[in-house]
């Protein structure tokens, strides 16, 4: 339901299914809703008051929320914005009825999730991000051109800048085996880098030669095994397409039909 009347860019699901949350626009800032899954799975806990809905309400971001991410292992939730930075979530050790910012003093929050780091390394507005296998690295992409890389385990040190597209980085990716990280723009390409010396592997282009316009983000996927990486925003006979890239040689000869519009997220 999109929550209040503003809108929601990203959402994403907790590993252990218990909560997800979402992440947009607040009434003058950004907002992050952490939401409990029991209500939306059985129908007796939504229809029982004493079950919370939503678990708390996070306006911290001074701007739109374009994406939320949880780490892989659920400790961590991730969130960047428009105002050009990410801020790192963990669940506060006691439960707080702490009333949200904001809400009038009608909306209690049922768990308290606390910033325990702001990354600033972007100069403009960071659209999507990306956890590595077993959350060695998180990757974020902006509009600055640029995909920074972050260690894990000292929040604020950058471990490598990625710098070659020479437009808006709309959508990041890690390969699922942990060998690289993709990523695409509006400069019309898909890149892939290694993460051993964070240096390019591969530009794809021919895919994205007659993409005309642009969207708001361009959010790739690989799959499960790593053998294919599917692109957002991509043509083929003057139609949208997800083109399917294969990681034998970033051979590009298959895609997905249909959309009628661009494709935006995958």
């Amino acid at each position: 339901k999109n929550f209040l009347g503003h809108p929601i860019f990203s959402v994403d699901i907790h590993p252990d299914g218990s909560r997800f949350a979402t992440g947009g626009q607040g009434a003058d800032t950004g907002r992050i809703v952490i939401w409990n899954m029991s209500p939306i799975i059985d129908e007796t806990d939504e229809k029982d008051e004493n079950v919370p809905k939503l678990l708390c309400q996070m306006d911290n971001h001074l701007a739109c929320v374009n994406c939320v991410r949880w780490s892989g292992s659920g400790k961590y939730l991730a969130s960047c914005g428009d105002d050009k930075v990410l801020m790192i979530w963990q669940i506060g050790r006691y439960g707080t009825g702490s009333t949200a910012f904001g809400s009038g003093g009608k909306m209690v929050n049922v768990e308290h999730w606390r910033c325990v780091s702001t990354l600033r390394g972007h100069s403009g507005d960071v659209l999507d991000l990306s956890w590595s296998p077993r959350d060695a690295w998180l990757a974020s992409c902006s509009v600055d051109n640029t995909i920074v890389i972050w260690n894990t385990l000292k929040w604020q040190e950058i471990i490598a800048v990625l710098k070659g597209h020479t437009g808006l980085v709309k959508g990041v990716s890690w390969d699922p085996v942990g060998k690289y990280i993709a990523s695409q723009s509006d400069d019309k390409t898909l890149r892939v880098w290694r993460t051993h010396d964070w240096q390019q592997e591969a530009i794809i282009t021919e895919p994205f030669l007659e993409c005309g316009g642009t969207t708001h983000v361009l959010r790739l996927s690989w799959s499960p095994d790593g053998r294919y990486l599917v692109s957002a925003h991509a043509m083929n006979n003057s139609g949208p397409t997800a083109q399917i890239i294969e990681r034998d040689g970033w051979k590009a000869n298959r895609d997905f039909v249909g959309h009628r519009k661009a494709i935006t997220c995958v």
